[in-house]
This record gives C-alpha cells, structure tokens and sequence, in this order.
C-alpha cells in the first residue's frame, strides 16, 4: 500500500468526517485527490501489470476510491483503492489490500473451488443424459399429441353439439328428443375416456422421468449447499475491526441473511480498513467509476458516487465506529419562487403550467419534503390531480386536472398514447446519428435509487424517437418524442452506451452535475376532452 503524501500548504480540511453516503459531492480535499488518481489512470496503467484497458470491457469498469488521511504526525496524504478484483488479482500494487485475511480465504476457496467444480461437471453430465432427455422427450411428445386430440376432440363435439341443437329446435317428437340426450351423453363419455386414457399414459411417463429428474435435483442441490457453505466460510475470513478497536465478522453484520456477492470488497472497507491498520485518521473519502459503464448503464468514467446501500449499508457504518463522523447530506432542490411558475393555458376545469426545474411535480415520499407543483396548486384548486409527471430536475409543460372525472378523461388520452410530448435537451457530446428511435427497457436501481438501469430480462419497455436540432461547441441540441413514460427515460436514453452514449448537460444522476440540468418539456398536443379539438401548446427552452 502506497500513501500519496500532499505538499505542506494551507489545506482546506474537513470539521468531521463526511459520510460516505451523502448525495452531495465529496469534500474538495477529497475530490482534488481523486483527481491525481484519475491522472494516473489516463496514463493507460491501474498499477504496474494491470492496463486500464481491462476496464474498457462490456462488463464494465471500476469503482475506485481515495481516502485522505492524517499521520499521527499531523502529515496529510491518501490512499487509493479499487473494488473488487482487477484480472482476478486481489492486491494490486499501491493500492489498499482486501480486507479479508488471506490464508483463511484460501483454506476455504482451495478445497471448496475443486469440490464445485466437480459437482458441477457430475451436474452437467447429468442435465444430457440419453435416459433423461429421452424420458422428457416422449413426456413433451405425448402432451403435445394429448392437446391436440384434446383440440380435435372439441372441435367435433362443438360441431356436433350445434347439429343437435338445430334438430331440437326441429322436433318435438319425443323419442327423438331422447336419442339426442343421449347422444349429448356419449360426447361426454368419450371426452372422459380420452382425458383418462391420457393420464394413464403421462403417468406411465412421468414414472420413468420421475427418478431421473430427482436425481439432477439432488446433485443440483448438493452443488448449492458446497457452493453456499464456501461462501459462507469466506465470509469468515472478513474478520473486521472499527477505529474504536471492536471486532466483528462479515456475517454478523447482516443478520437477517448471509451477505451479497461483493461486500466488504468495495473501496471503501478496504481504504477505511487500510487507514486503521497503518495508524491514519480519515479526513475525507471519494469514490468515482473509470473505464466502461456496466450493462445496465447509470455509470459515467469519472463520476463521483455515493457507498452503495445493499453492500456497504451494514459495513461502513461499524468500520467508522470511533470516528467523529457527520450526519449524512442528502441533495436537495433550490428554493422556487411562486412566480417561476407560470399557467400556458387556463381551462375552467384543467390548467397548462410550465413547471421550473428543481420542484417536485407532487409531494415527495420523504415527509420532509412538502413542496411540489401540485402541492401550489392545491391551494387553490384543492381537487387538482397531476395528470402526468415530470422529474424534479426538468423544467417544462405539464398537466394538470381540476377535478377527477377530468383527470380520468385526460389520463386515458396518456394511457392510449394519443398525447404527443416533445422535449428539448442539449447533451454534453456529439451524437453521431441526425435522428432515429432509441428501445431501451428499464428498471430502477434497487442499491442507487432513483437511479434507473437498462435490463433487457426484468425491464419495463421503453421508446424515445429523436432529432438532432445543432452541433455546437462540442455539444449536441437533442428534440425528443417519448413514446412511453419511463422514469428518467430520456436522461438513461441519452446517457447510456447503446442510446446516444452522452450524457444531458448538467444530469447529477447519469452524468456531471451543473447549475440544472438542460432537459425542458417544451411541446405538448392533446384532444380537448370537451370539445375534441386538437389542444397544441408549446414553452420554449430557457435555456
């Protein structure tokens, strides 16, 4: 481990140690030294051995971290880190180490990685077994033959039933009347001797796929429980201890499970762990991504980011124990002036107000929060409903119902896709492409709310059309058409690698924070739900 030693200056030094999970950006000694590490890594080299083009690969980069740090002897320098492994290498050179002990690590990883490899050889061989696929292939021939004697079989007795019922209508002879019950009475005879002859048959094929399914299950089983257990006994080898000298294990500080794939290997726990071992007093900590975005995107090279919640949650907390630490900083909006917030149009039972960037659409989860756009309004028109939303940190046209049947009506226009919505953005890069349609489904970030990834397999669908207006400077003047209404659609859209691969100017949540974010609802169409007439509004971009 390597400690980056600062000129003696006057410094500009922290009162208590900021947590690292504030939504705000990290404290500028902090910042200025994530800044020579980022230097460093545009070199091309993470540390001697390890080029930073590992990084650029489609799994993504890495979360790296400093930590600046006081000597005893008053001296201020920090410490660098990365998450996880780099090319499965642990300790890499003038970085923090792990934080787990390495000979217990190894005790369990050893014996354990031979033991699931085997298993899952034995699992592997088992899953094509001749005797297994042939049993489940006469089980999937004779289910598909069964529905479509089932389908045959309905289709006659269908037609059949529409021939008795026309002669009924026919006829009051008795007799005849009577032979066409039982006619009514032999379809329903012959569909059970076909559904009972079927069961007789999957079962007679079930009893010979049976076992064999059973034992895939148990060797499928034996491989999680080996798997499981060694995970568990590396987790005992996390065997951490805080700046007020108390011990604990990785396990006990997630009783309510065993810990997520990752914890404890971030940068954080390793810097905070370092800084303890050599003696160091924490000033201050950073943590930012290098190198590719992951998959799901919601990650840009050089971004400063908060500890994650799933993995770090329990950890740091314990880890900063005997540490003067401050109260964690959330992000919170501008104050917005009563004026700022202007009505387009005025209709006896639905309003037009361009809303300004940095105030909620509607009130907040956070009961602290209570200011929000419908929060104003309701003052006065108590029963007024947001029809749609716009996020805190766009600006633009939104719509408001005065009342719920005119909510429904308007709702069901957003519902059937009949409203149109254009947008205006300027985004920090040059977009290649003059126009085209972006299809990216999303789904929240469950460890970085509200941050949204892209997931092709758990995604909701997402569509965006756009244009590009101008190249300029650098920057690229962007018109979007959503065609869903995903959560932070347009800023993941244009953010992400498979989207248009650059951020909009001033997103703290997908790319680099500024004074706002350049993301304005400007156009918005929709049918009067009075008089039918086609209802064009439009609020130029302020910026």
């Amino acid at each position: 481990m390597m400690i980056t030693w600062l000129d003696p200056q006057p410094l500009d030094l922290p009162g208590l140690f900021p947590s690292p999970f504030d939504d705000l950006a990290p404290h500028s000694l902090a910042q200025r030294c994530a800044e020579l590490v980022k230097a460093d890594l545009r070199t091309g080299v993470i540390a001697p051995g390890f080029p930073t083009s590992v990084l650029t690969r489609a799994e993504g980069g890495k979360m790296f971290g400093v930590l600046v740090v006081k000597s005893a002897q008053g001296r201020v320098g920090f410490l660098r880190a990365v998450s996880g492994q780099v090319e499965r290498a642990w300790n890499l050179e003038g970085y923090a180490p792990p934080v787990f002990d390495g000979a217990l690590r190894s005790s369990a990883e050893g014996p354990a990685e031979v033991a699931v490899k085997g298993l899952t050889a034995r699992v592997e061989v088992a899953r094509v077994e001749p005797t297994l696929l042939a049993a489940r292939g006469l089980l999937a021939s004779l289910e598909a033959r069964h529905d479509e004697q089932r389908r045959a079989l309905k289709e006659r007795h269908a037609a059949q039933k529409r021939e008795r019922r026309r002669a009924r209508e026919a006829t009051t002879d008795t007799a005849e009347l009577h032979a066409l019950d039982q006619l009514s009475r032999r379809d329903d005879h012959e569909r059970r001797t076909a559904e009972a002859a079927a069961r007789v048959e999957r079962s007679a094929a079930l009893a010979k796929l049976a076992p064999l399914e059973r034992r895939l299950a148990a060797l499928e089983r034996l491989r999680r429980v080996v798997s499981q257990e060694t995970m568990r006994r590396i987790w005992d080898s996390y065997l951490l201890t805080n700046f007020a000298g108390e011990k604990t294990s990785l396990r006990a500080l997630f009783p309510g499970g065993d810990p997520p794939s990752g914890a404890a290997d971030c940068a954080a726990p390793k810097l905070l762990d370092a800084a303890r071992s050599a003696g160091l007093t924490p000033l201050a900590l950073a943590e930012f991504w290098w190198g590719a975005p992951p998959p799901g995107g919601g990650r840009v090279e050089g971004m400063f980011f908060p500890a994650c919640r799933e993995k770090c949650g329990p950890v740091l907390p314990f880890l900063l124990r005997g540490l003067e630490t401050a109260a964690r900083q959330t992000w919170k909006p501008r104050e917005v002036r009563d004026d700022e917030l202007a009505i387009v149009h005025e209709d006896p039972r639905f309003l037009v107000l361009n809303k300004p960037a940095g105030l909620l659409s509607v009130p907040a989860r956070d009961e602290t929060v209570t200011d929000s756009l419908l929060a104003r309004v309701q003052r006065r028109f108590p029963d007024a409903m947001t029809v749609h939303r716009l996020d805190l940190d766009t600006s633009g046209l939104l719509l408001v119902a005065l009342d719920e049947e005119m909510y429904r009506w308007l709702q069901a226009q957003f519902l059937s896709r009949e409203v149109q919505k254009r947008y205006l953005a300027v985004l920090e890069g040059n977009v290649a492409k003059d126009e085209g349609v972006i299809e990216l489904p999303l789904r929240v970030d469950l460890d970085q709310r509200p941050r949204q990834l892209v997931d092709f397999e758990h995604g909701k669908p997402a569509l965006t059309r756009f244009e590009v207006l101008t190249r300029e400077a650098g920057r690229t003047r962007v018109a979007f058409f959503p065609l869903t209404g995903r959560t932070h659609q347009l800023r993941v859209h244009a953010a992400h690698q498979l989207g248009l691969g650059t951020p909009i100017v001033g997103d703290r949540l997908y790319g680099s924070p500024a004074d706002r974010l350049l993301l304005h609802a400007e156009g918005l169409c929709f049918r009067h739900p009075v008089t039918s007439a086609a209802l064009e509004l439009e609020s130029p971009a302020p910026f």
